[in-house]
Order: structure tokens, then C-alpha cells, then sequence
């Protein structure tokens, strides 16, 4: 079926675009979770008032083995076509809210929404409430799946653990958008390949035998030795990959000592490995495992690293990058494209594109003109709620024009 045969719309417009009234209800819907934010793992209440919209408009959610989270089927599924994914991540941090002027701001105590993610959960409910009205109207020929993902912020990402419960069966590409406080709503960002970058934890412990200030000779030298791996072993790391792929060490924290005359027998050392190039996080690990025993061993100290998997970087497949832009201009025109750089931040998205093909889009928040920016993770982060708007409409043409191709 053409869709342009039973579309009550113009030929050169695709169907899809977002009423007044839904976009009002899905600005009062991410409002709603924006209030009472929920970590990874814990987004019961999230899950159920996504579960509720979706059942009130005929449609079949199915919650998540794990708990929390969902997914929901729309159109001709089990046909042999190849579904195509919308995910969003749900989940909240666990920082204050700092918005004080602002009748929407979070009711949990040292928790938030700083992220987007319920503007990117508003998004993929809004794509799927239109998109079952257009199947209803035999306008959707291939089927598409919502996928409501927990834990996008709890290392590795809830991505892996909602993979291994099933959410890719019978999907051939898989899309997604996040906030981007850099663009003007109205517009996104788009990039082939690597559009964010690996990211790792590592906890570092440091002993010795520990002795006087005075006589720092006859022992470890801890703080010293603390001190040296802070400094150095970044810069070890830089001398053993190519330069090109971005693998860096970062600390966060150090901590040593409780006198000022007493040599340390422990210290510890904590931070984030970050990577922009695949195969250089695959060897990220040996290689500072391999540098911290260096430097810690030249300083007499015995070191013990803990270092957690992340995530790899989310690498944009070119075709499904090539179906973004192709959506975004049928609704809005190339104007309302800009390139994107490659970020430093990690995303759990990653871990879909080990499996199936997808790609990741930069969705503009910005009010334009507004001279503050209000960065990602941080207390006082919002977004102009028109980029719901513009997210759901990128989707549904997305899946419409992915069905005539």
C-alpha cells in the first residue's frame, strides 16, 4: 500500500505531524515525570504511566523482564518485515534539582531529569500514539517498536541488560535522539560514525608500609606515589595509542593521608577512561593496567586496579544517518540540519549497534537567542518543549519513509 494513496494530506507531505492537542498532553506527560524523577533500575512509577498512555490508545505494551522499562509493538509485526526500533532511556540522575523558579521541578530530593531523558521518553510515547493512528488508517506498512529503555546512566548501561531480555528480536535498525543543549530547538545535529565516545570507570588502590615525614627513605612515599600516578600515567597512556583516538584518563578523586607528619600506608585514585575510537577501547584496558603498575611500581607502591567496562562510542551507521536527514527534511527542510561533533560523553545506545544497525541524533533544546547554557547534567538543566514536537514528527517520518525503501 502507498502511503501517499490513502494520505489526507498534500503528495509532497508526509502524514505524521503533531497536533496542538497531542503536543500539549505530551508537554504535560514529561512535565509529569520531570516531577518525580527515578534512577535506573527504580522507574516503576515511570513505566507504569507509560504503560497506562499506551493502553489507553489500544496498543499493547509488554514491561520488561527486568522490572522496569517496556517495549510496544506497532504495526504488522511477525510478517517477516524488519521492525524498526525507536528507544528511549528513562531513568533520572541523582543530583538536586536547581531550577528554582520553576513549577515543574523535581518533588524527589537530590534527584532530577538533567538529562532529557523525559523529553526523550515524551518523544518516542508521542511517535508511537501517532503512529498506531496511522495503522489504524493503513498508513504504517512496516512495523515499528517502542522501546522504553531503563539504567542509561548506571554503568554499563541498562541498554545490555534490556538486549539480553529481548528487545531486538526481530528488529533490523534501531533509532534514537538526545537532547542537545548547543542547538536550537527546531533543528538537530547529525554525524556518521562515531557521534559519542567510550567510557569506562576505574578505581585505583595504592599501599605501603607507611612511616614518618621525616624519614619518607625507609618507606613508600604514598602521596608521592598517588601523586605520580595522577600525573603521569595519563600521560604514559598518550604514548602508547595513536593520538588520533582520543583515549584519555581523567581522575576525580584522590584521597591520602590523615596527618601531616604521617607517610600513608593506603591512597586511592578514581576516575573515567574515555575513548573516541572503537578498537583503541578494546585495548584501553590492558593499557592502563599496564601504566599504572609502571609508575606505581618505579615509586615502590603496590597497586590494585579495579576497571569497569562502560560503554563503547555510539558509531552512526551511515544508511540510517542518511534516513534521519532524509526525515528531518521532509518535515522541516535542510536548514533545520547542522553537523555535530563528536562528543566525549558515553551512551548506552552503544550496545544496540554491537547487533543491528541504527544511528543517533542530536535534538535540539535550545531556545534561540537564550545566552545562558544550560549543559547536561547539571542542576538547573531544561529544555524548550518544542523539541518534542520536532523529535516526534523526525520519527514518524522516519518510519514512514524507512517503509518505502
Amino acid at each position: 500500500m502507498s502511503l501517499e494513496s490513502e494520505a489526507d494530506l498534500p503528495g509532497d507531505v508526509l502524514p505524521g505531524v503533531l497536533s496542538e492537542e497531542l503536543h500539549a498532553e505530551l508537554v504535560a506527560f514529561r512535565r509529569d515525570l520531570h516531577m518525580h524523577p527515578e534512577l535506573g533500575n527504580q522507574e516503576f512509577r515511570t513505566t507504569a504511566a507509560i504503560k497506562e498512555r499506551l493502553e489507553q490508545a489500544g496498543l499493547r505494551p509488554r514491561v520488561l523482564s527486568l522490572g522496569t522499562g517496556l517495549i510496544c509493538d506497532i504495526g504488522p509485526v511477525g510478517d517477516g518485515l524488519p521492525v524498526l526500533a525507536l528507544r528511549a532511556d528513562i531513568d533520572a540522575l541523582p543530583i538536586p534539582d536547581m531550577k528554582t523558579e520553576c513549577s515543574y521541578r523535581s518533588t524527589v530530593p537530590d534527584r532530577a531529569h538533567a538529562c532529557g531523558h523525559d523529553v526523550h521518553t515524551a518523544v518516542v510515547l508521542g511517535a508511537g500514539l501517532v503512529l498506531a493512528d496511522l495503522h489504524r488508517r493503513g498508513l504504517l506498512p512496516r512495523p515499528v517498536r517502542l522501546l522504553f529503555q531503563p539504567a542509561e546512566e548506571v554503568l554499563p548501561g541498562g541498554a545490555a541488560d534490556a538486549i539480553e531480555a529481548g528487545v531486538l528480536d526481530g528488529v533490523g535498525r534501531i533509532i534514537a535522539v538526545h537532547c542537545d543543549p548547543r542547538v536550537d530547538v527546531g533543528r538537530i545535529g547529525l554525524r556518521t560514525g562515531a557521534i559519542t565516545s567510550a567510557c569506562d570507570r576505574i578505581e585505583v588502590a595504592l599501599d605501603g608500609p607507611g612511616g614518618h615525614t621525616a624519614r619518607p627513605h625507609l618507606t613508600t612515599d604514598l602521596v608521592t606515589a598517588a601523586a605520580r600516578v595522577a600525573v603521569d600515567v595519563p600521560a604514559v597512556i598518550g604514548r602508547r595509542v595513536d593520538s588520533r583516538s582520543g583515549l584519555a584518563l581523567t581522575w576525580g578523586r584522590i584521597e591520602s593521608g590523615h596527618a601531616p607528619n604521617v607517610i600513608p600506608q593506603h591512597a586511592e585514585l578514581s576516575g573515567t577512561v574515555r575513548c573516541l575510537d572503537l578498537e583503541a577501547w578494546r585495548q584501553a584496558p590492558d593499557v592502563v593496567h599496564a601504566a599504572i603498575d609502571e609508575v606505581a611500581t618505579l615509586h615502590r607502591a603496590k597497586s590494585e586496579i579495579t576497571y569497569v567496562r562502560g560503554v563503547p562510542p555510539v558509531v552512526n551507521d551511515p544508511v540510517i544517518t542518511e534516513l534521519l536527514r532524509d526525515a528531518m527534511i521532509a518535515r522541516r527542510g535542510s536548514d533545520s540540519i547542522e553537523s555535530t561533533e563528536q562528543s566525549l560523553g558515553g551512551e548506552d545506545f552503544s550496545w544496540y549497534l554491537e547487533h543491528v544497525p541504527g544511528a543517533l541524533a542530536r535534538l535540539g533544546v535550545r531556545t534561540p537567542g537564550e545566552r545562558t547554557v544550560r549543559d547536561l547534567h547539571q542542576g538547573d538543566f531544561d529544555a524548550d518543549e518544542r523539541a518534542i514536537t520536532v523529535g516526534v514528527e523526525l520519527f514518524t517520518a522516519a518510519a514512514l519513509i524507512d517503509a518505502t525503501r
